[in-house]
């Protein structure tokens, strides 16, 4: 079987979540006899390696665009770079060249209606996969996502109702997603849709292997800090300033701490905002920004393994996927209480939540993983066999795999148009 994975965005250089989820699907799908291709659009980064590539997938570039006039280029690159709705004439053919036998979109709106759109002419399956959500987003990350539109005139509607980019998730033959409460969701919206709850993955032995050593070599400035960690593209919903505005309350109780923000600056905005909060406040030797490090990289898994902690601030995090690389490494989570890390973390057993609206919580977090290292060592040791048992690469791609063979089977016996499909239920992978 042979799957073409479809991204609105893809460069190494501005890896995230999306990114790490779709390299260990392919992965694991390797290992059950699943070849994938992935088509992305031309990017604007440059990067020595291509982590797909190394991980035997193939990469196709395709020219995508915002169809939006009066805005800047500044606002154009934001759209591109984190939620524009874009639109692509040369995927059509790349995908109706590629031997696929079921398309997956990583994406939604008119880059995956073009997906579906050619899925129906090869009758072929056609999936979604929900990495950001789609109802079960907070209003003010709304808000940021609509933010670069701002002044401008989108033209596009055309080409969206060209490809019904509208009712994707009505009419693709399964949506996936890693949320339960965004399943429910759905179910309610589309009864009759296939809604799948799928967790991501992560190789644990991979990131049980000691590293620290490398992040020492890399950063030496962390030499005898105590670290809190967060690893997280630079984009709005992520909420990095107000982390680096905590910084100062923790310092006065921790003197040794020092906050670790590795991921690429992908919104500029929120790049000049967090450097600006780092200044005002004289925290200049206090925090580090490492920049994007390479998924799975010695440098990326040794600075969590030399944390104190591993720490979330989102406004948005619909699942997580850093927080089963932190329980791999065997480092201790603390999180806002976002719809992921709420599905996620067993509070006081496997990881300790805390309210963004009361920063007391946060600090009480903090205090607690620093001052008790019998709980210290009880949420490390719980999350690590929890994840080892829960979230390995091979079985949850195997899960995936199962889907894509039951929709192929499905959609060579479908005589009738796909508003027609039986009712399922709400699926959970367990």
């Amino acid at each position: 079987m042979h799957i073409s994975h479809i991204l609105r965005k893809y460069e190494p250089a501005q890896w995230g979540g999306t990114e790490t989820a779709v390299l260990r699907l392919i992965q694991g799908l390797q290992t059950h006899g699943i070849s994938s291709a992935v088509h992305s659009p031309h990017g604007s980064t440059t990067c020595e390696r291509d982590p797909i590539c190394d991980a035997g997938g193939k990469v196709s570039r395709y020219h995508a665009f915002a169809p939006v006039w009066g805005i800047s280029q500044r606002q154009r690159e934001e759209l591109v770079s984190w939620g524009g709705n874009l639109f692509s004439f040369d995927l059509f053919a790349q995908l109706l060249q590629s031997p696929a036998d079921v398309i997956h979109s990583h994406a939604l709106n008119r880059i995956a209606g073009i997906g579906l759109r050619v899925a129906r002419w090869k009758k072929i399956p056609h999936v979604v996969t929900l990495h950001g959500g789609a109802l079960d987003i907070p209003v003010e990350v709304n808000e940021k996502l609509t933010a670069p539109l701002q002044g401008g005139f989108e033209w596009g509607k055309a080409l969206g109702a060209l490809v019904q980019s509208r009712r994707v998730l009505e009419l693709t033959d399964a949506i996936f997603t890693c949320n339960p409460r965004e399943a429910q969701l759905l179910q309610q919206k589309y009864p009759h849709q296939r809604v799948i709850v799928q967790p991501h993955s992560v190789p644990a032995a991979q990131y049980a292997v000691d590293h620290r050593s490398a992040a020492l070599k890399a950063f030496p400035q962390i030499t005898g800090r105590d670290l809190i960690v967060k690893v997280a593209r630079l984009d709005p919903a992520k909420n990095l300033p107000w982390l680096v505005r905590q910084l100062p309350e923790i310092k006065r109780r921790h003197p040794k701490a020092m906050l670790v923000l590795i991921g690429a600056g992908t919104t500029q905005h929120v790049v000049e905002e967090l450097n600006r909060e780092i200044e005002r406040l004289g925290l200049q030797n206090d925090v580090l920004l490492t920049g994007g490090l390479a998924s799975g990289s010695p440098e990326l898994i040794g600075l969590i393994q030399q944390a104190r902690v591993f720490t979330l601030s989102s406004t948005a995090e619909p699942f997580g996927i850093v927080i089963l690389e932190a329980w791999a490494a065997g480092t201790p989570v603390i999180s806002s209480r976002t719809s992921g890390p709420l599905d996620l973390i067993d509070h006081g057993r496997t990881g300790l939540l805390y309210d963004l609206e009361m920063p007391s919580t946060f600090h009480r977090a903090i205090d607690a993983v620093f001052n008790d290292d019998s709980l210290h060592r009880q949420l490390r040791e719980q999350a690590r066999a929890h994840v080892l048992a829960e979230f390995d690469v091979p079985s949850i791609a195997g899960r995936v795999a199962k889907v894509y063979g039951d929709l192929r089977e499905e959609v060579a016996r479908r005589a009738k148009p796909a508003l027609s499909r039986i009712a399922k239920p709400v699926q959970a992978i367990p």
